[in-house]
């Protein structure tokens, strides 16, 4: 590997790093309160936040390997899917009623446990798998906050429809709504996932 593949991808970690900062200190906050856009000034600087990021991330783990990036994306799936699912079955208290009624702590609950178990799945399935406790509760731990970050992209996104009075970002998928209906928890998780990638290859 030359020194530009090398550099090159460490030059990412600013970037990931202000999407990560974004989704654990500012994106839950703004969940809670529901704070409005206000200007075209805030809009583009949080469009920024939202795209930029993970469509670096996304060209990243696509350069490093296809079945990386699809890994990541089916960690997305796992979670939607465990989160529906135990949602349906055992949902009782809303997560978030105001912004997304259909979601439950329960749905979230089920998420952390099915992407945990898929992580896990996955890493030994590759040959990375380990028996030293303190590195298995470092993956949980990354495995946890990559659920909970995705589920916060979720969220956001749809806080922002309501907000908007929308009730799907576009109409270029039809029956599907828009694009940013489908890779709303993708804005969140890549960068995040990105990050990882970059601290575990130090």
């Amino acid at each position: 590997m030359n020194r530009e593949e090398t550099v090159a991808p460490f030059s990412l970690v600013p970037v990931y790093a202000v999407s990560a900062l974004f989704w654990i200190l500012c994106a839950p906050f703004w969940l809670r309160a529901r704070w409005a856009l206000s200007g075209s000034g805030a809009s583009a600087i949080v469009g920024v936040v939202l795209w930029l990021p993970p469509s670096l991330a996304m060209a990243h783990l696509r350069l490093l390997s296809p079945w990386l990036l699809l890994g990541v994306m089916a960690a997305v799936w796992v979670a939607d899917i465990a989160a529906y699912f135990t949602g349906r079955a055992f949902g009782r208290r809303k997560l978030a009623p105001s912004i997304s009624p259909g979601k439950s702590w329960e749905g979230a609950y089920g998420a952390v446990v099915g992407v945990v178990i898929y992580g896990l799945l996955c890493l030994s399935f590759t040959g990375h798998g380990t028996t030293d406790a303190g590195t298995i509760a470092v993956i949980v731990g990354a495995l946890v906050a990559f659920t909970a970050i995705s589920i916060m992209g979720d969220l956001f996104e749809s806080m922002l429809k309501r907000q908007a009075g929308v009730k799907d970002s576009g109409t270029l998928l039809p029956g599907h709504g828009g694009i940013l209906d489908r890779i709303d928890s993708l804005t969140s998780t890549l960068p995040f996932a990105g990050l990882l990638v970059l601290w575990f290859a130090r």
